[in-house]
């Protein structure tokens, strides 16, 4: 197993910052007015909320033809077919197998917006197909599977970009830009949270028969066989260890990523992590609707928490990204950022600050337009995108690790350069998954 090298990704980081210095996108579809000839044609495997989103702004570019949707649910693949239709006159071809559409010639690329635990079955297929592709977050279910991805990548060209919209947001390029300055001191700590008070109990349902016009057996594709269970399909998948990795890696890889970001390369060394349903104890969901947790670098701790039922998260704000340094701390989220300076004593009268605070700076734009541009240029350029694949795999990769901890129930040693634990037989089946019948995980 290939490993992330320090240099690779401080090379991908680097064209990310390039990218992120952006002007906003430049024209509207009718001012563009992209010949026919020119525009790409992408199919949308998975036809849901997000799903929905990406392809209204890989059309909003007036770049793209929508030739294809695929989605197991017929109802969810007629609801977008009907909206392309609309938009631009002509009805794209409706599909329950994605690899008939990969199988198609016409499709330059395809957006993958299934529940995680298909990303990387139909991300690397893609690839192995020619097309290029933009896959929702997180990258996948396991650091494996996300190696593997990365690896596709590579050994096809293909370019890949992540759902991560936020490298692509003027105000985080900018933030990061602050931090990387050296203005904050010494950062020896950075927090990332996610508290959202809109998610409330999921009460227990019993098994049913799946929806009319639903290939369940298909949705559930390389996941263990189970019957149906309303709460555990469509957007509540993600609160189940066999379809995702709950709000850890839901929201974890937003935020995380930016952490990421400022660490500048650096690996981890350990994590350690504590949850549970806290909040409701009773819930159906089996991922933790509470949990915190540290991951170890070299000379810097990175803290996560998140909850679900309450709002309040630290400095007051439901999500957001804290680097601490010896003279202040920036603290970001989609909002904007801004910088508290650090005191010399608190106690005294008078505070002496040690730095200039930085009043807040709003976020300007559609950054998740700007991030479906930027892989549209990535695609006729084959440049780097902002959240190439390697830099997912990177964002995404304490988020696992703290996942693996919390299930465990003990601190895990990380060794970098093998990508395994270390000394932990059990934790270390936890890096890969097992796949269903017939479904396999390429060796790439």
């Amino acid at each position: 197993m290939s490993s992330i090298s320090r240099r690779n990704f401080i090379g991908a980081s680097t064209t990310a910052a390039v990218g992120t210095a952006l002007t906003a996108v430049a024209a509207t579809a009718e001012e563009k007015k992209v010949s026919e000839n020119d525009k790409l044609n992408i199919a949308l495997i998975g036809c849901g909320g997000m799903g929905g989103g990406d392809l209204r702004d890989h059309l909003k570019t007036g770049e793209t033809n929508c030739v294809a949707v695929c989605d197991v649910d017929d109802s969810h693949a007629n609801e977008k077919a009907n909206q392309v239709e609309e938009h631009s006159g002509k009805r794209p071809d409706i599909y329950k197998d994605f690899r008939k559409v990969l199988d198609r010639d016409d499709i330059d690329t395809v957006i993958v917006a299934t529940p995680d635990h298909w990303h990387a079955l139909i991300a690397i297929s893609a690839c192995q197909a020619g097309k290029d592709v933009y896959c929702e977050k997180p990258l996948a279910t396991s650091i494996h599977e996300g190696r593997v991805m990365v690896d596709a990548a590579e050994k096809y060209g293909r370019i890949v970009q992540i759902g991560t919209q936020q490298r692509s947001a003027e105000h985080y390029g900018d933030a990061i830009d602050f931090v990387k300055s050296g203005k904050l001191g010494k950062i020896r700590l950075i927090k990332a949270w996610a508290y959202l008070d809109w998610k409330g109990e999921l009460p227990p349902k019993p098994d049913s028969d799946p929806p009319e016009g639903v290939d369940y057996d298909f949705w559930l594709g390389p996941a263990p066989k189970r019957p149906f269970n309303e709460n555990r399909f469509h957007f509540n998948f993600r609160w189940y260890w066999d379809y995702s990795g709950g709000l850890m890696t839901d929201w974890g890889a937003h935020m995380i990523d930016i952490a990421a970001w400022g660490l500048e390369g650096m690996v981890p060394k350990s994590a350690m992590s504590v949850g549970g349903n806290f909040g409701y104890p009773d819930d159906a969901q089996q991922t933790p609707d509470t949990q915190q947790a540290i991951v170890e670098y070299d000379g810097i701790s990175l803290v996560w928490e998140h909850a679900l039922g309450v709002g309040r998260g630290p400095f007051d704000r439901e999500h957001g990204v804290a680097f601490h340094g010896n003279n202040g701390i920036l603290i970001v989220d989609r909002g904007g950022w801004e910088v508290w300076p650090e005191t010399n004593k608190t106690g005294i009268p008078t505070r002496v600050y040690k730095m200039e605070g930085v009043p807040r700076q709003d976020s300007k734009g559609d950054y998740h337009l700007t991030h479906v541009q930027n892989f549209i240029d990535c695609v006729k350029s084959r440049e780097k995108p902002n959240a190439s694949i390697e830099i997912a795999h990177w964002g995404v990769l304490p988020c696992h690790l703290a996942n693996i901890a919390v299930r465990t129930g003990r601190t895990i040693q990380w060794d970098n350069d093998k990508e395994q634990i270390v000394g932990d037989d059990e934790a270390n089946k936890l890096v890969s998954r097992e796949y269903r019948d017939p479904w396999k995980l390429p060796t790439i």
